[in-house]
């Protein structure tokens, strides 16, 4: 598949960051599969990245990759921890480049959220004696009832989980991806540390604003030092908690800010997650302002999220300069080749697969 040389949308057109260009803005967003054996990649994460990939999108974000055991959001998330893990995802990003499209990987860790079931077997907690751990994050404070208590991190837990980001880095470039995202969405543990309501330390991690982003940031300043220097660094975002007394666009503009001083080229703007009390009106783009708040305010590319589903929709987003990609998600598992179908609906003469030529518009 070739990249278009001239484009009648910004949707199709290519987008430079660092020495990378992606072909098109349509990026696949990072999505669990909970299918993965000891945090090992299956043939099922080949297949379905791989075919994201075929389906003509720009770029293909392998799921949020647990940077230690202890991370997994569940315990058959991805995992990202060993030498083992990473060359379980070669033949995945070898894939990827085959179709031009670019190979990314969230790298995570979930916190107070860490060790549940997969949704299928009703996302509660395991039991420790069933599998599951004693999760950790920023205080000792439940994620919701009938979750474990986490413990506290300390002075020594901080600096674990900053090594843990730094290995997986390591091994992200040894695995062949070529964008790594930090997760900082979500109710997990760099978002935990953020917001207010689940960050309540008394020391030079809680309180001010500047103290709370503290650790998230040594994390993200750890990974873009690690990373290459041509290749791009993301960072996804929780813009608001959807809850009074909690995070919101205003303090995520300050952040955005301090990352873009870091090196980070993309902020990835999604949103809640972090307590279960939030109220999402949940409705066409509703996360799209708060890409273009940061976009406004700060001079860095920004990926819009959320009930995005159309083409011309997509591309109004782009063309009212409200963000720089689009990030979709269920649509995607819905239709992989959604952008094929994209293209078409717009007039841009996007290459297809030689091997799906004669299925095309």
């Amino acid at each position: 598949m070739k990249s278009q040389t001239e484009n009648k949308t910004l949707l199709f057109s290519p987008l430079k960051l660092r020495e990378l260009e992606f072909k098109n803005r349509v990026f696949v967003s990072p999505m669990c599969q909970y299918s993965a054996i000891e945090g090992t990649a299956q043939p099922w994460h080949l297949v379905h990245l791989g075919t994201r990939a075929s389906g003509g999108a720009g770029l293909v974000m392998a799921e949020a990759t647990g940077v230690s055991p202890e991370a997994r959001i569940s315990p058959q998330d991805l995992g990202l921890w060993t030498r083992e893990h990473a060359q379980a995802l070669k033949p995945v990003t070898d894939f990827i480049h085959s179709q031009n499209s670019v190979s990314a990987v969230q790298l995570a860790h979930a916190g107070r959220k860490a060790g549940t079931a997969a949704p299928w077997n009703g996302a509660k907690p395991v039991p420790l004696n069933q599998g599951g751990w004693i999760p950790v994050g920023p205080s000792p404070i439940p994620y919701n009832e009938g979750y474990q208590t986490p413990k506290e991190m300390d002075a020594t837990d901080i600096n674990k989980v900053l090594v843990d980001f730094e290995n997986s880095t390591r091994l992200a470039q040894e695995a062949g991806f070529q964008v790594v995202e930090v997760h900082m969405a979500h109710g997990y543990l760099l978002h935990e540390f953020l917001s207010p309501l689940s960050n309540q330390r008394k020391d030079q991690y809680g309180g001010s604003l500047e103290n709370r982003m503290r650790f998230p940031l040594q994390v993200a300043e750890r990974v873009r030092k690690t990373w290459p220097q041509h290749l791009p660094v993301f960072a996804r975002i929780s813009a608001s908690d959807w809850a009074e007394g909690g995070w919101d666009i205003e303090q995520s503009i300050v952040l955005s800010r301090a990352l873009k001083n870091l090196g980070i080229d993309l902020i990835d703007c999604s949103s809640g997650g972090n307590v279960p009390w939030q109220k999402i009106p949940v409705v066409p783009e509703y996360q799209v302002p708060f890409a273009e708040k940061i976009k406004a305010q700060v001079d860095i590319t920004v990926g819009a999220v959320g009930l995005i589903t159309e083409a011309q929709q997509a591309e109004n987003i782009l063309q009212s300069q409200k963000a720089d990609v689009i990030f979709l998600a269920r649509e995607l598992l819905r239709n992989p080749y959604w952008p094929l179908k994209a293209a078409h609906d717009l007039g841009e003469p996007l290459v297809w697969p030689r091997q799906y030529d004669r299925g095309k518009f």
